[in-house]
């Protein structure tokens, strides 16, 4: 499993386990694509300048939600080509463990899925 999070050129930031879709073989194979696995996007929201009394340092505290990519498709996984990933990153561990928590253990115990109670929220510092 590799969770990572994406920066589409939509613009759009999906976190997802993403796996890579490669043509050819040996040393002739290239990455045409990326396999993401219950893709999320991430929604920033409540973004705000936290400053501490008699501190230089200004810190950053903000909210994210998670909610399905594509909510309308009973596709786990979705292809995504090379040319609409701008890059891939590490994700904070926070977010990597909400998401882990929250999507991929969908399902273990029950079969039916309500994704408006899946919506969190998780206010990050830094």
């Amino acid at each position: 499993m590799t969770v990572k999070l994406a920066h589409l050129k939509s613009g759009e930031n999906i976190i997802s386990d993403i796996q890579e879709i490669l043509v050819g073989e040996g040393e002739n194979s290239r990455v045409v694509g990326y396999l993401f696995n219950k893709p999320q996007v991430v929604l920033l929201k409540d973004f705000e300048i936290v400053s501490k009394n008699n501190e230089d340092t200004l810190k950053h505290s903000f909210d994210i939600n998670l909610f399905p990519w594509i909510p309308f498709t009973k596709d786990e996984q979705v292809p995504v080509p090379t040319d609409w990933v701008v890059t891939l990153v590490e994700p904070l561990e926070k977010l990597k463990d909400m998401y882990e928590k929250n999507v991929l253990k969908i399902g273990e115990k029950n079969d039916e899925v309500d994704f408006t109670d899946e919506q969190s929220d998780l206010g990050l510092t830094d």
